[in-house]
Parts: C-alpha cells; structure tokens; sequence
C-alpha cells in the first residue's frame, strides 16, 4: 500500500498561482544550489524523522540517457560521482542507502544532474522528484511537526490524495521473471543460433552487453547484477560494413558493436551521425543496429531477475 499521508513541497507560494493551479510567481524552475536547496533538504530529513526512518530504498533507478529534458545540463557520472562507483555498483533497484545518501541523491535530481530514482521505505515513506523543483514526499503518519518545520524553512507543503509519480500508477513494461523456465528458453535460442547478444540493464540507459554462446553462458549469468532487466537479440554480425550501409536515412536506432579487444559499446545515431560513426567504430569486430522505436522494439526474449527468494519486485 502507498503511504497515507502525500505532500507536495515546493518553494513556489500558492498565492500566486492560477486558477488553473498553474504557477505565476518569479521563483525560477531550477535549483539555487544554496539555502533554497538546502530548504527542501532539511524538509525531506524532517518527515524522514518524523516517520521514524534512517534508511531508505532505491527504485527504479535511471541516469541520462541520449536524449536529456533537464533544465540544466547533465554533469559527468550523473551526478553520483561522491557516492557510488563510475560503473554505478551499489547503484541498482533495490538496494538500501542511509539517509544522508539519500538526501545527496535527491540534491542530484533537484539540480537535475542526469540522476533519478524514487526512494522507498516500504509503504511507510517515500520521497521523490518531479520536474521544476517539486518534491514529493509520503508517509504512514500525518508528520505534523514536519509539515510545520517545512513552512518555517520557507516552503510550502502541500497535502495532496497522491502523488502524480507514484510508482502505483505505472504499468510495468515486462513482468516476467527470468525464472528457470527463461534459461531453459534462452539455452533452446543458443542451440539453434549458437550466438546471442544479451542486454543487461541495472539501471535505465545504462546497459552492459554480453555475446552469448552455449560455453559462455553460465558464467554471464553469475556476473548479472540485481533485479536486472535482460533482453536478448539476435547476435552481432561480422560484416560491419554492411551494417553501417544499411543504417536508415531518416530516424534514430542503437548501433552496438564489438571492439578488437572484446568490449561490446553502444551509440544512439541519427543520420546526420552515420559519418562520425563509422569512423568511431572502425576496426570493430561485430556489430548491430537495434531499432529503438517501441513498435519494432522486440527483444527475443525479455525477463527480470527476481531476488534470490525467488520473488520478483522490481518495477520495470
């Protein structure tokens, strides 16, 4: 169940809003990096005290990916560089961060530094944030007291029936478990293909890519991280140049391609790229271009790895 108790905290005064609700004022939409920030900090550790928790769950995390809707730019490492390692280890559904960890990755999403998740404590509390400086923060008790401390730090907590980012209101996009009978299913592909590419995605527009074969495929399913998404796709071809050739000439797909040295990369291009791109990849061993538009977006087989209990909670 969602929490009971939803606010909205923004510093944007309801006065000056329209009747459409809409905001009128001369607050800007991006964050001050200074006390105005530091404001919706202390509110987001205030009803995190006043709901009695001190640590917090990631969910479905994301960084930037080829296209960027911030107001400010992206910054390199999506603004985690403090926190987690550059390959996002420790950074994946699921996993479990203190309370001021928390509170530095809700700084990175204010100052829309490429980074986004929901942190959740059960159905007991959850924070948040949406576009343009709007927090939202829930909880099982009416945290009264925080409410008050939010208005004192100059902000305005809003009581809202849920958030429009509740993780409830989403339909999830595969709900299969990549339980045995998906292995079983992923080792009849690679004995009539020999060869599978396998997409790995812990954390949204961050993939990792492994080619598949029947020897090599126990030991790619150890090395998976946590609650991984996996998609796998017919495998790289060695005649890249065809590939390149055959790029359309209108429209965007994902090339993916093997380096001599056994590293599997990938590129969003357009047509204004396929230049650039050939040189980019020149040498390369293999390689694919996936479509990226949903309806022709088809996997051979999608599945999420559940828990080692076997049960399947994240939310992709």
């Amino acid at each position: 169940m969602p929490p009971a108790f939803v606010h909205r905290i923004t510093k944007y005064d309801p006065a000056d809003r329209d009747e459409r609700g809409h905001y009128t004022g001369a607050e800007d939409t991006v964050s001050d990096h200074g006390p105005v920030e530091a404001a919706y900090l202390a509110a987001v550790a205030a009803f995190a005290d006043a709901s009695g928790i001190d640590r917090l769950e990631i969910r479905e995390p994301a960084v930037t990916g080829f296209a960027n809707f911030g107001a400010e730019p992206p910054v390199e490492g999506h603004g985690l560089g403090l926190l987690f390692p550059a390959d996002l280890t420790g950074y994946h559904d699921g996993a479990e961060v203190s309370l001021p960890v928390a509170l530095e990755l809700v700084r990175a999403m204010l100052r829309d530094q490429g980074v986004w998740c929901r942190l959740e404590a059960g159905g007991r509390f959850t924070v948040h944030v949406g576009w343009d400086q709007y927090l939202y923060v829930g909880s099982d008790r009416p945290c009264t007291d925080a409410v008050a401390h939010t208005r004192e730090l100059g902000l305005f907590p809003e009581p809202m029936a849920a958030s429009p980012y509740a993780a409830e209101l989403e339909e999830p996009e595969v709900i299969q478990a990549a339980d045995e009978d998906f292995w079983t299913q992923l080792h009849t592909e690679l004995a009539s293909r020999q060869a599978l590419l396998l997409e790995e995605t812990c954390v949204r527009n961050a993939a990792r890519w492994h080619r598949l074969t029947p020897e090599s495929l126990d030991a790619v399913r150890a090395g998976l991280g946590p609650r991984a998404l996996l998609s796998a796709w017919p495998d790289l071809t060695s005649d890249v140049d065809t590939v390149l050739t055959g790029l359309p000439e209108e429209g965007s797909v994902e090339f993916v391609w093997e380096a001599p040295d056994g590293t599997i990369s990938r590129a969003i291009v357009d047509d204004t790229d396929h230049q650039q791109l050939a040189t980019l990849v020149a040498g390369a061993r293999a390689a694919r271009a996936l479509p990226l538009h949903v309806a022709e977006h088809h996997p051979l087989l999608s599945a999420v790895l559940p828990d080692s209990d076997g049960v399947l909670r994240a939310r992709w």
